[in-house]
């Protein structure tokens, strides 16, 4: 049997801490090593117990969560799981902490928190094993993107799909700071919930070339601009008298997900077929990869990101093996990949 995965706790509440501690302790893959009340004896901790991953509360007595996560990340890099709170100021600091390298986050309600994490026992759990063994140092820095002097010549009728879950949210900034403010229409399902999906929106709009905002139902998709799907409904691109249009569903989940990378790709599938370009970037799970099958069917170019830049290498793996990626990519070449399909499909086939 393989060893067990070791999970350091950090959280100011007794209750928390006690809480997650038999939460993960429930999964035979997980150990539980050790707890800490505060960031300083986290550090004390963290030396003595070797940890594989940190689950870190984002507000705290001493030193705050990202204040911490910066000098984590600075002095020995790991695995870290953010708990944070389902509200807009937890949403905008749970951002700032997954763009300094924390794998991802668990929100937990205002009220009665310790009621809200066991019911979402099983998603921790599995965020903290895929946490284990993601690729920390991977990728790029938005801090080390560049802003595109790239001029988008393509016609009108290009439009990109873009799916992403965990270390979406560094990978997504990375794409749209090297794309031009002038680029193709871009609709993107990045696996997150409610508040947090606008807050991301907001961040990405404040700091990207282009104009970023939540996806509204009808919605005008326009070239320059950047829809994001709500974290409460799917996503869709549907056609209405030559024009193409958000439209937004709280229908059940698809692959596990509301939104669904899936519903989006099939849509775009259905609607834009051989004008659109389909991106898979760095997530756990499948969600996207039959909807991006279904987009090379009907003319698509599709892209994965590649397995040496992907923090999580599972989306990308899945759709890359059922033969829906016709070219992988690493991070830092994905909005030139992402042009040059646009601009010219068959011109970016060659080099795949």
């Amino acid at each position: 049997m393989d060893k067990k995965i070791k999970v350091l706790i950090v959280d100011d509440s007794a209750v928390i801490r006690q809480l997650l501690s038999m939460l993960l302790s429930e999964d035979p893959e997980i150990e539980v090593v050790g707890t800490a009340g505060d960031p300083l004896i986290a550090r004390d901790r963290i030396k003595a117990l070797n940890p594989d991953v940190v689950t870190l509360d984002v507000e705290m007595p001493n030193m705050d969560g990202v204040t911490f996560l910066r000098k984590i990340m600075t002095l020995r890099p790991m695995p870290v799981v953010m708990v944070s709170t389902l509200t807009q100021a937890g949403a905008e600091t749970t951002l700032e902490a997954l763009e300094i390298g924390a794998v991802d986050f668990i929100a937990k309600p205002v009220h009665d928190a310790a009621h809200g994490l066991t019911e979402i026992a099983g998603e921790l759990r599995n965020k903290v094993k895929q946490a284990a063994r993601a690729r920390i140092g991977r990728g790029v820095s938005p801090a080390a993107s560049r802003k595109s002097t790239r001029v988008y010549s393509a016609g009108k009728e290009k439009l990109v799909a873009i799916g992403a879950s965990t270390g979406g949210v560094e990978a997504l900034k990375t794409v749209l700071m090297d794309l031009p403010a002038a680029c193709p229409p871009i609709v993107i399902t990045q696996h997150m919930p409610p508040r947090f999906t606008a807050a991301f929106a907001e961040r990405l709009n404040r700091e990207c070339p282009m104009k970023v905002s939540e996806a509204r139902h009808n919605d005008s998709i326009e070239p320059g601009h950047v829809y994001i799907a709500p974290g409460s409904h799917h996503l869709e691109v549907v056609r209405v008298s030559n024009q193409y249009r958000c439209t937004l569903s709280d229908s059940a989940p698809v692959s596990g997900h509301r939104p669904s990378v899936d519903v989006l790709f099939r849509s775009v599938a259905e609607t834009v077929g051989r004008g659109a370009v389909g991106v898979i970037l760095t997530g756990m799970g499948k969600d996207g990869a039959e909807g991006m099958l279904a987009m090379r069917k009907a003319g698509a170019f599709t892209i994965g990101q590649d397995e040496n830049s992907a923090l999580i290498y599972g989306m990308p793996r899945v759709a890359f093996e059922r033969g829906a990626v016709m070219k992988q990519v690493s991070l830092s070449h994905m909005a030139d990949a992402v042009m040059e399909a646009c601009e010219s499909p068959a011109k970016a086939a060659v080099r795949a």
